[in-house]
């Protein structure tokens, strides 16, 4: 038999949210692992869908998105954080947020460039990096607090870096970056061509009257930085697969240029549907409430276990250190939780290159009132 080449990603499995949730399938388990809601969206949003495919609008968008939906994402920005972005040539509507991170590591990470990462790290950074010969650095933010020591990351800093990956608030960690973190960036990279690529998918749920800051607030910053963001998180429609990235003009340029080869453009009338929909700025303004109350109710749920909540800040996950219950490293922990005791988690080592085990899970609360119940009263019972 001809011996045939390995992929470029020979030695990367499947993902750990694919392998939990298909153990919760195998075990009836109440699926807290993989981070989709299990509600409906507003009938209000799924009405404009229907509208505009039965008006005609399935055919190709134009390669950078639809101009109204830009033209509402560069208001949505500009009201937010007083950063103005051109709908036409500084914003590009993507398949999901994770298209954009992928695009834009594949537009400007070459062989041997270094992309510096702050674990833990959603699992796509990394292979994306390696795709394309970039080499990755990674500095470990370690529980319970997850903080950033910048002199540290200051000494990652050579003069191979091309990239810095930020995610702001943090998936699975549910920290957010402060005023202070943004002043160590700005000295970091200043009088450096190094860029930086913004993850902030979730930058609507943030909690107990905290404000996200965004990588645009800072000029300096915004000058150099690829922003991405996603629909998914921020209407309850991961399936829609819709997302996009802000960044200024000569950046977009360069993104486009793989965005063009990689999906080319993305659906039409969803895009239409979305836009529709956020010319009414509550739809998105109000979920900081909505999920604060999710977030409560299992926290207040759990209050009485031998689990500790760490801090969550933003996101729609809670981190949960169950040392005191049990000394299994996270994964095995995660999977008798989930064929035990029917409650599906992942476990936090997954986000980190070295499986760094600190005996914490991760729990998503993007779920029924019924679902977060049903969970809750499984996990007391351990």
């Amino acid at each position: 038999m001809i011996q045939l080449p390995l992929s470029k990603l020979s030695n990367v499995g499947t993902s750990i949210f694919s392998q939990m949730t298909q153990l919760a399938n195998e075990n009836e388990a109440i699926n807290l692992s993989q981070g989709f809601p299990d509600f409906m969206p507003d009938p209000e949003l799924l009405n404009y869908s229907d509208h505009f495919i039965k008006k005609g609008f399935n055919q190709y968008a134009p390669m950078g998105g639809m101009i109204s939906l830009k033209e509402e994402i560069a208001k949505k920005i500009e009201c937010a954080h007083q950063a103005v972005y051109h709908p036409d040539t500084e914003i590009t509507v993507t398949a999901g947020g994770t298209q954009a991170i992928f695009t834009a590591i594949a537009s400007f990470v070459k062989r041997d460039d270094e992309v510096i990462i702050f674990e833990p790290a959603y699992d796509c950074y990394e292979p994306t990096v390696e795709l394309f010969g970039g080499i990755v650095k990674r500095f470990e933010m370690k529980a319970p607090d997850y903080e950033i020591d910048w002199n540290s990351v200051r000494n990652l800093v050579t003069d191979k870096t091309r990239m810095i990956i930020i995610n702001n608030p943090n998936n699975p960690a549910g920290k957010i970056l402060k005023e202070n973190d943004f002043r160590e960036l700005v000295s970091i990279v200043k009088d450096t061509s190094i860029l930086i690529l913004s993850d902030e998918v979730y930058e609507n749920i943030v909690f107990d009257g905290r404000q996200h800051i965004s990588i645009c607030k800072y000029p300096e910053l915004k000058e150099r930085s690829l922003l991405v963001a996603s629909f998914g998180k921020l209407f309850q429609v991961t399936g829609w697969k819709t997302g996009y990235c802000a960044a200024p003009e000569n950046l977009t340029a360069e993104f486009r240029k793989v965005h063009q080869f990689n999906v080319f453009s993305v659906n039409t009338p969803i895009q239409l549907a979305l836009a529709e929909y956020m010319k009414n700025p509550d739809h998105y303004n109000n979920l900081n409430a909505f999920f604060q109350e999710k977030r409560d109710f299992l926290r207040q749920g759990l209050s009485s276990t031998s689990f500790e909540m760490l801090d969550c800040e933003g996101t729609y996950f809670q981190a949960l250190k169950y040392d005191k219950i049990s000394d299994q490293s996270d994964i095995d922990f995660a999977r008798e939780l989930t064929i035990t005791h029917k409650v599906a988690s992942v476990p936090f080592s997954s986000f980190y290159k070295n499986k760094r085990n600190e005996h914490v899970i991760r729990l998503c609360f993007a779920k029924k009132q019924e679902t977060l119940e049903k969970a809750i009263d499984n996990l007391c019972k351990i």
